[in-house]
């Protein structure tokens, strides 16, 4: 497959760019990811016990929330290499909820070929529930 024109260049990307990408976490999502990763915790596929928390429900994994951080990098990016990513989560996320994630190039590195990209992700009612900063190497 030819991706030369998707291939994202020094001079292509510039401080305040903004890419978004938004999905409704639903259960068959979750239910894959558990199968995927092995995580097996309660919190995430047991009602019973999930009702006995502060969460009061099953709540969606917080990395596999985060995963969508990685498609707004890679659409920020593409054809580049992730470098690095912090992450806070602040709200949890349930089956039904439609997550947005947004990246924000904030800074261009000269010296390193690095760029620095705010990353954020909010449900349905605005709220953010991640926040954190990625970097990728530009080549």
């Amino acid at each position: 497959m030819d991706y030369s024109a998707k291939i994202k260049h020094w001079d292509d990307i510039a401080v305040g760019n903004v890419e978004t990408f938004t999905k409704t976490m639903t259960q068959t999502d979750m239910v894959l990811w558990v199968g995927l990763t092995g995580d097996l915790n309660p919190v995430h596929i047991d009602k019973e016990y999930a009702a006995t928390t502060r969460f009061q429900d099953v709540i969606i994994p917080g990395l596999m929330v985060a995963g969508l951080i990685f498609t707004v990098m890679t659409q920020s990016t593409f054809g580049n290499v992730y470098s690095g990513q912090t992450l806070k989560f602040l709200k949890p996320v349930y089956v039904g909820d439609t997550v947005t994630a947004v990246a924000t190039v904030i800074e261009k590195m000269e010296e390193k070929h690095r760029v620095k990209i705010k990353t954020e992700c909010y449900n349905q009612r605005d709220e953010l529930v991640i926040v954190g900063e990625g970097q990728e190497y530009i080549m």
